[in-house]
């Protein structure tokens, strides 16, 4: 009876040492829609801030289109309600502040980061900066816009390009950002 329970209890702390280590080894969540790679070696890791929120849902992940002019989803929806700051997630200057079809859209170009440089696209924002502004990382830039979002709840629709190339906005943000935390292990019973 004794040797029995012994065996249980080496058992399940042997299983509790295994799945540790499992835990420890496991790569982060993934934040992207399946088959889009994390890490992009064409967009550094330069941003140290999100655009809405400290870790916002995202609603909607980056769907790269098959072709050119075909269907997608060029950038990610990030939850936010109506009035949200909206902020840099990067250094850079604004290259663009004001309406395209209806919706406030704010641009920026991403200092440091290459030739043509990146930029980041956020809508629908009521800017608060205008064309040649600089803008550090966190800074706000305006506020969400209840109107325009295509979402079914307000949300923060941001892209990210290189020239005429959409790219994953997500990987602009180094792991620690994009961490959803540490692992937390439950008891075995």
């Amino acid at each position: 009876m004794r040797m029995n329970r012994c065996v249980r209890v080496c058992t399940r702390l042997i299983l509790l040492l295994l799945l540790t280590v499992w835990a420890l080894l496991a790569p982060p969540p993934r934040l992207l829609a399946a088959g889009s790679p994390l890490g992009d070696p064409a967009v550094p890791a330069v941003g140290r801030a999100w655009p809405v929120g400290l870790r916002p849902p995202v609603l909607r992940g980056w769907e790269p289109p098959a072709t050119v002019y075909g269907r997608g989803h060029r950038g990610v929806d990030l939850a936010a309600a109506a009035g949200t700051p909206v902020r840099a997630v990067a250094a850079g200057r604004v290259s663009f502040a004001g309406r395209v079809a209806g919706k406030g859209v704010v641009s920026v170009e991403l200092t440091g980061t290459g030739d043509p440089p990146l930029r980041t696209t956020y809508e629908p924002v009521m800017a608060s900066v205008e064309e040649g502004d600089e803008v550090e990382p966190g800074e706000v830039m305006g506020t969400v816009d209840a109107s325009g979002s295509h979402c079914t709840a307000t949300c923060v629709h941001w892209g990210l390009r290189r020239g005429e190339t959409y790219l994953n906005p997500l990987p602009l943000l180094p792991p620690w950002l994009l961490s959803r935390g540490p692992s937390r292990l439950l008891p075995v019973y």
